[in-house]
């Protein structure tokens, strides 16, 4: 209510402990007081709090000004997390729950769980809530584009700490199951709220959470128990299919295996979901082919990285397919289009494989990837060439792949300079933009009421390039000659 003070914070926040945590009941009401008071302080504040989030918000400082906790960032991350791990049932109770409602649909389920994740405050709805999202239209339909503003800044007393901290190897990395109620430490995230749901894959114990800083709707994480590297290979078709046939309305889809076309964790075997329909998936097939196998279609999707689209009511198709196609990729070569599956015994090619469920139908997206680079590709010959970086340097992931840009936050002030810029306004514009602000320019006439569509415009135009430098196959006549060379020996075996 507004305007009560934080003297009647650690009531208020036992009460919505109860009503949220079925652990707990009315007579356990004192218990959890003195719980919060030990870590909290019992000298209150006087600050409004209105919302179950505002109400730990308080204690933290309550906790701050009480001297329990350093008035860092790191800390009141750190307490705030098993603040609201009280407000969370516990990972039996989250499963138990789970699963119950899985038995009146995967839907029930999902959204039990993201909602879960949402209120207890693992998922960072308000800090994904500052992300820049819009829409930009190209030769590949409309890509989606973000500015990544959520993920918290680097902590300045955590940084000048961890020099004299001791070496920990616990949990493993941020994938590992052992993170599940982990409080946390210096450089290393909070995680007393984290809850993990169990499930079976391939006889092997998974997770399934959700993405803190989530990219898009319900952006889910699988992850192997066991700390092992990413790998592609026939059990990742089959895992990836038998995750959409338990969550039919979600896409999963793995990161590549290799460096430079990988994701940013590949030393933990794990794929990502969620409930959204991406770019890639409404792009249409170009070209039909035939991989000699019955009741299986397969094409050439429409698309700047070269994309095999396989499509089946039954998912054994799509996986004797998938790896057929895998196989043969990690041995092929083309030097005519700079495509070399090694340099001496380093290999160079794997996929970024997507499924996903079209009505009864099962769909696996099977995506051609190179990590090459050379002298005049230092960063990637299938990577972001130079001209575009100043948009998009890093590499080109699972999500990006299907057409949803995660572009750096310091595009956010300097996009602003860009735009000053364009209307001849007072800038600070950084000297990389400039011969793309130049071309802008030229190409159009930049008003006040304008330019910030026409910025927006070409950045998508920007991550059109990007993706097109990270196809192994352009498309265009010679890249579709090169594409379907290779085709030819799927089909020749």
């Amino acid at each position: 209510m507004k305007g009560k003070t934080n003297m009647t914070l650690v009531s208020d926040f036992v009460t919505q402990i109860i009503a949220k945590n079925p652990m707990y009941a009315e007579l356990d009401r004192l218990y959890l007081v003195n719980r919060l008071y030990q870590l909290v302080g019992e000298t209150p504040l006087n600050q409004p709090a209105e919302t179950l989030l505002d109400q730990a918000a308080g204690l933290v400082a309550q906790a701050v000004a009480n001297g329990k906790i350093e008035d860092s960032l790191t800390d009141r991350e750190l307490l705030q997390a098993a603040i609201m791990d009280f407000v969370t049932p516990t990972p039996a109770l989250v499963n138990q729950t789970f699963w119950n409602k899985y038995q009146v649909s995967p839907t029930a389920a999902t959204d039990y769980f993201y909602q879960l994740s949402q209120d207890n405050d693992y998922i960072k709805t308000k800090a994904i809530a500052k992300n820049v999202v819009f829409s930009a239209a190209t030769l590949y339909g409309d890509l989606e584009i973000t500015i990544n503003l959520s993920k918290p800044e680097k902590d300045p007393k955590a940084i000048a700490a961890a020099q004299h901290q001791t070496t920990t190897t616990y949990p493993k990395c941020q994938l590992c199951m052992e993170n599940e109620g982990y409080y946390g430490r210096l450089g290393y995230p909070a995680r007393s709220n984290h809850r993990i749901i169990r499930l079976t894959l391939g006889g092997q114990t998974w997770g399934f959470q959700y993405s803190p800083y989530a990219y898009f709707t319900e952006h889910a994480i699988f992850l192997a128990q066991e700390h092992r590297p990413m790998a592609i290979n026939q059990r990742t078709f089959t895992n990836l299919l038998d995750l959409v046939t338990t969550f039919p309305t979600y896409f999963v889809g793995s990161n590549a295996d290799l460096p430079i076309v990988g994701g940013s964790m590949l030393t933990h075997d794990h794929y990502q979901g969620g409930h959204h329909t991406f770019p890639m998936m409404k792009a249409p097939v170009l070209q039909q082919v035939d991989l000699g196998i019955a009741g299986l279609t397969a094409g050439i999707v429409k698309w700047p990285l070269a994309t095999l689209r396989l499509t089946s009511n039954e998912p054994e198709k799509l996986i004797n397919a998938a790896t057929k196609i895998t196989n043969a990729w990690r041995g092929y070569s083309d030097d005519s289009l700079d495509i070399r599956a090694f340099t001496g015994d380093t290999p160079h090619h794997t996929v970024t494989p997507i499924a996903y469920r079209q009505g009864d139908a099962y769909v696996l997206d099977v995506v051609l990837r190179d990590n090459q680079t050379s002298e005049k590709y230092p960063d990637g010959i299938f990577h972001p060439h130079q001209d575009v970086q100043h948009i998009k340097k890093e590499n080109i992931g699972l999500i990006e792949v299907m057409g949803r840009a995660i572009l750096p936050a310091r595009l956010k002030t300097e996009m602003h300079d860009v735009e000053a810029y364009l209307v001849d306004q007072p800038n600070q514009m950084a000297a990389y933009h400039k011969a793309w602000a130049d071309d802008l320019k030229a190409k159009y006439q930049p008003t006040p009421d304008n330019v910030q569509s026409i910025v927006h415009r070409e950045i998508g135009v920007v991550f059109a390039r990007v993706l097109e430098d990270a196809g192994v196959y352009k498309q265009t006549a010679a890249g579709l000659a090169g594409f379907n060379r290779f085709i030819q020996t799927l089909t020749n075996k």
